[in-house]
C-alpha cells in the first residue's frame, strides 16, 4: 500500500450522508460486523469510506467516539498505506486470484502487530476467480476475533450468493451533483466547466483528471461547434464537419459515447431553459445564447431529439460504424 488519498469524515459525509450516519451508529454502539459488502456505481467513494472505517476502528483518540483523529500513530500509518494489520487486495491484471486470497489468509493467521484488530478490504470483489471466491468463503465462514472485512463492488450481481449472504450490505448512491460541482470549483475547475464534468462522472478524482485532459477540452469545444453548425448552417456543412473535424478526434467507441453525452446535455439544457430550471443547466456559459433556440422548438420536439441521441448511444454498443452513426443522427436531428 502506498500513500492514500486521505479524506476526512466531514468531507465524505457530504458525499454519502446515509452511509456515514449508519457507520457512525455502528461504531458508537460497537456493533461491528465481521464482513460488509459496499456496493454502488463507480465514483461513490466506497474505498475511501472503507479506509475511513478502518481508521475509526484503529484510532487511539477518536473524536466524539467515532471520528478518526488523523494524528495518532495508527491513523498516520493507515494514511501512509503501511499499517501492518490492514490489507488491501486489488485485481492482479483482470482478476483477483486464489493466490492473493491465500496470502491474505496467511497474513491473518499471524497475530496482529500493532493492535488487537485485523482489517482487510477487497476492491472489485466481483473480479475474484471462482477459486479465489471459494477460498474467501471459508475465510468469511470462520472469521477471526476482531477481524473486519469489506468487499467493494460496482457489480453486485456478480458476487457469489454464498458470499453475498455472509456480508452486511451497504448501498452507496451517486454523489449529489451540487456537492460534486462545488468540490470541483473548490479544486480550481472553472465554474462553466464544472457542471459538465459532474454530469459525465460521479468521481471527483476522475472529473479532475478529465479537466486536465486536452482531449476532453477539445471534445467539449467540438461538440459545441457541431451544435452551432447544425443550428446555423446546412446539413451538408454539418456532414462535412463530421468528416473533417469530428472523425480525427472521436476515434474509439468510448470517445464517441462521451461526445454523444456532451451533445445530449445540450438538448437537455434547451429543455431546462424552457422549464426555467436554471440550476440544472450543464453549459451555463451558453444559457443566454441558447434561450432564443429554446423558444424556436417545442418541448415535444426536444424530447424527441433527446430520444434520438439516447438511441444512438444504444446503437453504438453494437458493431456499427461510428461516423455513419453520427451522420444518421445529424440528419434525424
Amino acid at each position: 500500500m502506498s500513500d492514500l488519498n486521505v479524506r476526512t469524515w466531514d468531507e465524505l459525509e457530504k458525499y454519502q450522508p446515509t452511509v456515514m450516519k449508519m457507520l457512525k451508529q455502528i461504531i458508537i454502539k460497537n456493533r461491528i460486523a465481521h464482513a460488509y459488502l459496499f456496493e454502488g456505481m463507480k465514483g461513490t467513494v466506497k474505498k475511501e469510506i472503507g479506509l475511513l472505517l478502518a481508521k475509526a476502528l484503529f484510532c487511539e483518540q477518536p473524536f466524539e467516539g467515532y471520528k478518526p483523529c488523523e494524528n495518532c500513530p495508527q491513523c498516520k500509518r493507515i494514511n501512509h498505506g503501511n499499517h501492518p494489520d490492514i490489507h488491501l487486495v486489488e485485481p492482479d491484471g483482470n482478476s483477483i486470484k486464489k493466490e492473493q486470497i491465500y496470502f491474505l489468509q496467511q497474513e491473518f493467521s499471524k497475530k496482529a502487530v500493532e493492535s488487537n484488530r485485523k482489517f482487510y478490504m477487497i476492491i472489485h470483489a466481483d473480479k475474484m476467480t471462482t477459486n479465489a471466491a471459494n477460498s474467501l468463503l471459508k475465510f468469511l465462514e470462520e472469521p477471526g476475533q476482531n477481524t473486519t472485512a469489506i468487499l467493494v463492488t460496482e457489480q453486485i450481481q456478480k458476487i457469489l450468493p454464498t458470499i453475498f449472504s455472509r456480508c452486511q450490505h451497504i448501498t452507496f448512491y451517486p454523489l449529489p451533483k451540487p456537492e460534486l460541482i462545488k468540490a470541483l470549483i473548490n479544486h480550481g475547475v472553472k465554474k462553466d466547466r464544472a457542471p459538465l464534468l459532474a454530469n459525465l462522472t460521479n468521481s471527483l478524482d476522475e472529473a479532475l483528471q478529465m479537466n486536465e485532459d486536452q482531449w476532453f477540452l477539445q471534445a467539449r469545444d467540438l461538440v459545441l461547434k457541431l451544435y452551432e453548425i447544425k443550428t446555423k448552417q446546412t446539413i451538408m456543412d454539418t456532414l462535412l464537419f463530421l468528416q473533417t473535424d469530428w472523425l480525427p478526434l472521436f476515434k474509439s467507441r468510448e470517445q464517441i459515447d462521451v461526445g454523444l453525452d456532451m451533445l445530449l446535455f445540450i438538448y437537455k439544457d434547451l429543455l431546462y431553459i424552457q422549464l426555467e430550471k436554471v440550476k440544472e443547466v450543464v453549459y451555463p456559459d451558453y444559457y443566454a445564447e441558447w434561450q432564443k433556440n429554446a423558444l424556436k422548438v417545442s418541448g415535444n420536439r426536444l424530447t424527441e431529439q433527446i430520444s434520438l441521441i439516447l438511441d444512438a448511444k444504444r446503437r453504438l454498443q453494437s458493431n456499427v460504424n461510428g461516423l455513419l452513426l453520427m451522420e444518421q443522427l445529424m440528419i434525424k436531428l
